[in-house]
């Protein structure tokens, strides 16, 4: 009879990590197989425990830099914890939220870049939660992949810790799932998921909205994480390749245009609802400004939007154009320039504006709450010579 052995390992099959990133799973194994170096069935089924554990090893150091107060990212747990006492909460609300990057992910694997797309996996989770008047607290991550590749793996969870770094929240597990045959080469998915609180008097949106209130938006750094299904099928029909000049920027690829990272909001919006003025907030994602504004209005109420009152990255004409995009299709397809939206008093709007500006973002007047017009709820103004088709 063999002599076997309980060893602690990463996780097997689909679970490299687990909570916390533990580096050891127990698992019953043959010691006297792994000494004697007989073949390995479970590497020959296309799973490579090795590969996994030298993920888990490469990504320590990074969660351990996204440590903040109340967790302090720890390595080799079953869950993670965390302290709201500790992190000065008194009467916390749990917001939870968790998203995707979508076909984004294609166009990093076409171009072979892989550092970026985790910051946006990131903010398309706690980007929801600011609005709500959420501070991120937690991350956590699923990366799937038919075959791990270790080095862009590791490109990719550090993309992961740079965008918990700029939220301000802690990367405290993930999971890493190797399926042969359930992707093409090459091919992977990202999931994510986040954790914040928020203080029960200061949930957003608030219930005092009015006619007259300002909407302030805050500038996308361009098409964000969404539309790009869509964005391919231009540049496809364009016959573009990801590598070519960008047909309205010859100083970047057009892959490094549409790689541009979400704009993750967090720290400067913290500041502003901490001001106590913010009434409401909208994350502009999938649905566009049409759609994602009214989420947050009370009903009979809508909004005025003056389109050429912002300046959009040229991304934006090049896509209407070339694409022969009516312009509200525009606007509910694609974040248009705007990646975030305020409510607040028009006492209290330049303040705001302060805030946000001083912190770091670039900041327009784009309209104002009105009594709702039409099922739409947003009249949208100027938007045909803005993005003419």
């Amino acid at each position: 009879m063999s002599h076997c052995k309980v060893i602690r390992f990463g996780y097997l099959q689909t679970k490299f990590r687990g909570p916390l990133y533990p580096t050891l799973r127990e698992v019953t194994i043959s010691r006297n197989s792994i000494l004697s170096g007989t073949r390995r069935p479970y590497a020959e089924a296309g799973v490579d425990i090795d590969a996994g554990n030298a993920l888990v090893e490469a990504i320590k150091p990074l969660a351990k830099a996204t440590a903040r107060r109340g967790a302090d990212a720890g390595l080799g747990g079953f869950g993670a914890l965390f302290d709201l006492k500790a992190a000065g909460f008194h009467d916390p609300i749990l917001v939870t939220t968790t998203d995707g990057v979508g076909t984004k992910l294609k166009v990093a694997i076409d171009c072979n870049q892989h550092d970026t797309v985790g910051i946006d996996l990131v903010a398309m989770c706690v980007n929801d939660l600011i609005v709500q008047g959420a501070e991120p607290l937690l991350f956590l991550d699923y990366y799937a992949t038919g075959k791990l590749d270790v080095s862009a793996g590791k490109r990719i969870i550090a993309g992961i810790a740079e965008g918990c770094k700029q939220a301000g929240c802690a990367l405290v597990g993930g999971e890493t799932a190797e399926m042969p045959g359930m992707y093409a080469a090459g091919d992977y998915d990202l999931a994510g998921f986040a954790l914040g609180a928020v203080e029960r008097d200061r949930i957003l949106p608030h219930n005092n909205i009015s006619v007259g209130d300002i909407v302030l938006g805050l500038a996308s750094s361009g098409v964000h994480s969404n539309g790009l299904s869509l964005v391919r099928k231009i540049a496809a029909q364009e016959k573009l390749s990801l590598s070519a000049p960008a047909p309205f920027d010859a100083s970047k690829t057009l892959g490094e245009v549409l790689l541009e990272p979400t704009r993750i909001y967090v720290k400067a919006a913290l500041q502003a609802v901490r001001s106590g003025h913010v009434k409401a907030m909208a994350h502009i994602t999938g649905g566009g400004l049409l759609e994602n504004i009214p989420r947050v209005l009370p009903e009979g109420m809508g909004v005025w939007l003056g389109a050429t009152s912002w300046t959009a990255p040229s991304v934006f004409r090049w896509l209407a154009s070339s694409g022969a995009i009516d312009p509200m299709e525009m606007a509910r397809t694609f974040n248009c320039g705007i990646g975030l939206v305020a409510i607040v008093a028009s006492e209290h709007a330049e303040e705001i504006i302060k805030i946000l500006t001083s912190a770091g973002e670039k900041v327009f007047r784009i309209g104002e709450v009105e009594l709702n017009r039409s099922e739409q709820r947003v009249t949208l103004e100027g938007a045909d010579s803005v993005w003419p088709c």
